[in-house]
């Protein structure tokens, strides 16, 4: 017994090479959407999460700053990448920049810690208490021994995959020193 086929049973019966070239650029173009999202995502993640770090390091480097200028009892040296004060109980403290290392290290006696890491530039600079009339500036001074205030300046950046990514604008902070002496 022989069955004959008819034409219409034939089309209905398989797949024919377009339709196939069809479904596989198709899925093809949903899986490059798909990876590409979740390569965009990771990296999206990872570049939050670093610059929250880098926020995050940088506030504490500033809390720590001030906290130790405003409690000081005078400033003993101060250069545009050093700052050396004298503690309320006489031991010095040195903050330190390293363009070399990009690094922002605090020194007392002989405990030293790495506040700020991939920092770009910082400058300190003293200043009097006296603002210059109708600005917020305040005077310059020549000495640290005449010096009210401490400016400080700086730039911390982060790579991800070899590309500089994060970049911190520049923290700045006029911080006054309230001992007297």
């Amino acid at each position: 017994m022989v069955f004959k086929i008819t034409s219409t049973k034939r089309n209905l019966a398989g797949s024919s090479l377009a339709e196939v070239l069809m479904a596989a650029g198709i899925t093809g173009i949903l899986a490059l959407v798909l990876v590409s999202m979740s390569v965009l995502s990771g990296r999206s993640f990872a570049a939050f999460y670093n610059y929250v770090d880098l926020d995050d390091s940088n506030r504490i480097a500033m809390d720590t700053l001030t906290r130790d200028l405003r409690g000081c009892n005078r400033i003993t040296a101060c250069s545009s990448s050093q700052l050396v004060i004298e503690d309320a109980d006489g031991a010095n403290i040195t903050y330190a920049f390293s363009s070399g290392t990009r690094t922002l290290t605090r020194t007392k006696a002989t405990s030293s810690r790495v506040l700020l890491k991939g920092c770009d530039a910082l400058t300190f600079a003293i200043a009097q208490r006296n603002p210059i009339g109708g600005s917020y500036d305040v005077y310059p001074t020549a000495t640290p021994s005449t010096a009210k205030v401490v400016n400080v300046a700086w730039n911390c950046s982060r790579t991800i995959l070899g590309r500089k990514a994060n970049t911190e604008n520049v923290q700045t902070a006029r911080i006054v020193i309230r001992r007297q002496g």
